[in-house]
């Protein structure tokens, strides 16, 4: 009886030394566990610090968009039909001219001179005429002789009037009303015909030639509204109209011409200058829209990395957001903003910067600090 007491006891002490080896062999092994993991957390890639954006639906107006020229209604070089002496230049450089305004006098002495010749000459053919038509009317002379005294009035009388046009040159009118540019002519220089005095452009209102795809022709008409703007005025937008459209596209480019006219009385808009032209077409449209720098573009296709909860914690105990990249279906861009038809839900946040150093499961620290443009009218900065 002792001896079988003595061999349970023995039995019990055995099973409890067994059980303390395997509960030290487990907790060995959990501990080895912990420690590793620890040590592989502690050897992780550092987050990554991004910016992002929340997307959000945004009403755009369908607009077409073109760089043009601006051209003056009526602009012209303004030259001498004959050679002449400048007597006298009667503008100043700059100012407006009105129609008909005489802007410089040649000199004419000896054309006023025979131009009173002539006509002296005619008056005398117009005595002899007269004189002559009286006698013939008591049949004292011929018809013939009649005839020949009115074919020389009509002669001298023609005389006389391509000598006063050719006086009335040695006088330069504006042919329009309009800004003169500068001249750098000076009197007592010698001009001959076809040299160019001054420039007249008439820039009140002034038109605006651009082109756009043939693909667009569909959403053009006659009246449109444009807004038509400058770098030289930044920021400033001058209105006008579709005034006409060319009715032949270009074979080489497949663009059509199109010609607006613009609100230029402030005359700050100058024949030349480029500028940029916009065109609402159509009705508003709601877009999801997102900074075009959220978008990386590969040979699959676009995709953007949407920020995700996190779900392990990092050595210092903190869990952090990871990135997941998914497609996206872009559509029209406006400025800075591109639309998303396809990939992304409202509401979601999307990296907009830093997405070269990413990849899925990328943990993430958000830094807005500084946000890239996601302005949809940005305007360029010179520094």
């Amino acid at each position: 009886m002792i001896e079988k007491r003595r061999m349970a006891k023995r039995m019990v002490i055995m099973l409890i030394c067994v059980g303390l080896l395997l509960a030290a062999l487990v907790g060995f092994n959990l501990f080895k566990a912990h420690m590793f993991a620890k040590f592989m957390a502690g050897n992780s890639a550092p987050p990554a610090t991004v910016s992002a954006a929340v997307a959000g639906y945004q009403s755009w107006q369908p607009q077409l968009a073109a760089v043009g020229s601006l051209r003056a209604v009526r602009g012209v070089d303004v030259t001498t039909e004959v050679a002449g002496l400048v007597r006298e230049i009667a503008f100043n450089s700059g100012q407006e001219a009105k129609a008909g305004q005489v802007l410089v006098r040649l000199n004419a002495d000896t054309d006023v001179a025979l131009l009173h010749s002539l006509q002296a000459a005619a008056d005398l053919a117009q005595t002899v005429y007269q004189r002559d038509k009286a006698q013939y009317d008591i049949k004292a002379i011929a018809k013939a002789q009649l005839d020949a005294d009115a074919a020389d009035l009509k002669g001298k009388q023609a005389q006389v009037v391509g000598q006063a046009a050719l006086v009335e040159k040695k006088t330069i009118r504006a042919p329009f009303a309009g800004r003169l540019g500068i001249t750098t002519i000076n009197p007592g220089q010698y001009l001959n015909p076809g040299d160019a005095i001054v420039t007249l452009q008439a820039i009140d209102p002034i038109y605006a030639d651009f082109t756009l795809p043939q693909q667009q022709l569909g959403q053009l008409a006659i009246g449109q509204i444009v807004a038509v703007d400058t770098n030289a005025y930044s920021g400033q937008i001058f209105a006008g109209k579709v005034l006409s459209i060319n009715p032949k596209v270009d074979t080489a480019t497949r663009n059509i011409q199109v010609e607006a006219t613009v609100d230029n009385r402030e005359r700050k808009l100058l024949p030349g200058m480029y500028a940029n032209v916009k065109i609402d077409a159509g009705t508003e449209q709601r877009y999801l829209t997102l900074p075009q720098t959220a978008i990386t573009y590969n040979p699959y296709g676009a995709t953007v990395f949407l920020v995700k909860p996190g779900t392990q914690p990092n050595a210092q105990g903190k869990t952090l957001p990871v990135a997941q990249q998914v497609f996206v279906t872009p559509g029209p861009t406006r400025g800075d903003q591109v639309a998303i038809l396809k990939g992304v839900d409202a509401g979601a946040q999307v990296v907009t910067s830093g997405q070269l150093k990413l990849k899925n499961g990328t943990s993430l620290v958000i830094d807005n600090r500084v946000q890239p443009a996601d302005n949809p009218n940005p305007t360029p900065q010179e520094q």
